[in-house]
């Protein structure tokens, strides 16, 4: 079913994650072996609406020898971008005036003109959306999901976020030190958007005292209560682990900035809660952000995995026939379900699973 292919295209689109280079090391190995072509396509799909933006006019021809090693490299060597959808191009005019502009089908055109037979997606919520509106229009594609924030229905795993949860573990366990050091509460706010994974995931592993997660709007009096408890009983610092898309009982999440053709950029509730529980507690409290670190550096031994399969699995799903279909792994099988269907709903922390019971045996405060 798949001698109707000749070249095919790969894409990496919405926030970089530790492990897209093994997706694009593992497809392009795939890809050759079944003796397709196969091109990368700058920046999400920058590089065909605007090639005269890049010096390889946006595509990137690639074959084994160009992606040798690169599954241990974090970012992508493609190039990413959050601002482009290309049903919502934002035009500036002379006035210095935006709007929005629809360049879908010629979008879809520039692919035919290339000689590009199907596509390869990669990306998290965001960018399946969109490649689910280019399917319908009848471009032929496979996504592979993207995010730290775990947050994809249908796939146990997506690759980027043992990396994330890793990371954030790591730094949890340094500040540990120099909170005890300086008798502090320190708040730790970490990335996941609207879905607690990460901070539920690195605060168990680092021993928080505290864990705010969107899931759970929180009430900062019951936390200072448990963090006074805890001071009284002799143990005089406290770390707080918080989600980005943390909100109070009765409040809104907190968001930095919002932009045409982008979505909201969550953070700054790190410093919030920072600052109400000095005030409820009188004692010393420092907010740390961790933020883009934990999308940069090498992925960890799983992503890598992960990625690789994801990779080779997507070329397998052309090969098969399959379309609209996202690659998804439910141990142990790697299984292919509807994009549609995968971005219907957001994949949150269940309050009835294993992670956030054993959050609450270990004594660890929820803000509730």
């Amino acid at each position: 079913m798949s001698n109707d292919i000749r070249r095919i295209a790969i894409n990496t689109g919405g926030g970089d994650a530790p492990g897209l280079n093994a997706v694009i090391q593992a497809a392009v190995c795939a890809a050759d072996a079944r003796g397709w072509e196969i091109v990368g396509i700058r920046e999400g799909y920058d590089g065909l609406l605007f090639p005269q933006n890049y010096r390889d006019g946006g595509l990137m021809k690639l074959v084994p020898d160009d992606v040798e090693d690169i599954a241990r490299l974090g970012g992508t060597i493609l190039g990413t971008t959050n601002r482009g959808n290309p049903f919502r191009v934002v035009e500036t005019a002379a006035d210095g005036s935006t709007k929005e502009v629809d360049r879908s089908l010629e979008l879809i055109e520039s692919f035919r003109s290339h000689g590009i037979d199907a596509l390869i997606a990669v990306g998290g919520d965001g960018s399946l959306g969109i490649a689910q509106g280019l399917c319908e229009k009848g471009l032929r594609l496979v996504g592979v999901p993207k995010t730290i924030d775990n947050d994809l229905d249908a796939t146990v795993l997506t690759f980027g976020y043992n990396s994330a949860v890793s990371f954030a573990t790591e730094c949890i366990d340094r500040l540990h030190v120099t909170a005890q050091a300086h008798r502090r509460v320190i708040v730790v706010e970490v990335m996941g958007r609207y879905a607690g994974w990460i901070a539920l995931n690195a605060g168990i592993a680092g021993g928080a005292d505290a864990i705010l997660i969107p899931e759970i709007p929180y009430d900062l009096t019951k936390v200072a209560e448990h963090l006074k408890r805890r001071s009284a009983a002799g143990r005089n610092y406290s770390i707080v682990v918080v989600a980005e898309g943390a909100f109070p009982k009765g409040g809104e999440v907190t968001v930095k900035s919002r932009e045409i053709g982008r979505a909201e950029v969550l953070g700054g509730v790190g410093e919030r809660v920072a600052t109400e529980l000095k005030r409820l507690t009188g004692c010393d409290s420092r907010a740390v952000v961790l933020g883009h670190l934990l999308r940069g550096g090498s992925p960890t031994a799983l992503d890598r995995v992960l990625g690789l399969v994801f990779g080779t699995a997507a070329v397998k799903a052309l090969a098969e026939g399959q379309n609209g279909v996202m690659v998804a792994v439910n141990p142990p099988r790697i299984d292919y379900v509807p994009i549609k269907d995968a971005i219907a709903r957001m994949k949150n922390v269940p309050l009835d699973g294993e992670a956030h019971m054993t959050a609450r045996s270990l004594g660890i405060a929820l803000g509730d």
